[in-house]
């Protein structure tokens, strides 16, 4: 049995193509525990072999709630069969030697159309509550 080397809560997904966006996949992302081991990567039923895997890449990303930026990481994961991607925090864990070959690289986090139309649907209902408050409000009186 292989020791238990780090853990970290994280957003994970299996998809093909450049994930580094936000969308729909990540909506639906397996939330959980991300395991290091000596030997491998688990989060959920997920089980990946280091051996297994054929390129792994870490991405440092900056996020951003409204304007203001938070860093993280993108760790992706390229095994024969599947590619995964891990969303992670800006732990100082992911800055140290890793328990398997990783590349490193900056990243950055585009909007996908489905997340721009969502943010602005969003954005109508906010300003339409805050028209129907004012208007409410001021009618009253």
């Amino acid at each position: 049995m292989s020791e238990l080397i780090h853990q970290c809560m994280t957003k994970g997904v299996i998809a093909e193509g450049d994930q580094l966006q936000h969308g729909p996949n990540w909506l639906l992302a397996r939330r959980g525990k991300l395991k290091l081991y000596q030997d491998r990567l688990e989060c959920g039923n997920w089980r990946i072999e280091y051996r297994d895997v054929k390129k792994a890449t870490l991405y440092a990303v900056r996020q951003y709630v409204i304007v203001i930026p938070i860093p993280g990481y993108v760790l992706k994961v390229e095994t024969e069969d599947q590619t995964y991607y891990f969303g992670l925090n800006a732990s100082k864990y992911w800055k140290k030697e890793l328990p398997f070959p990783v590349e490193r690289q900056k990243g950055r986090l585009r909007f996908s159309l489905f997340s721009v139309v969502v943010r602005l649907i969003f954005l109508g209902y906010i300003v339409y509550l805050l028209w129907w408050m004012f208007f409410y409000f001021t009618q009253r009186h």
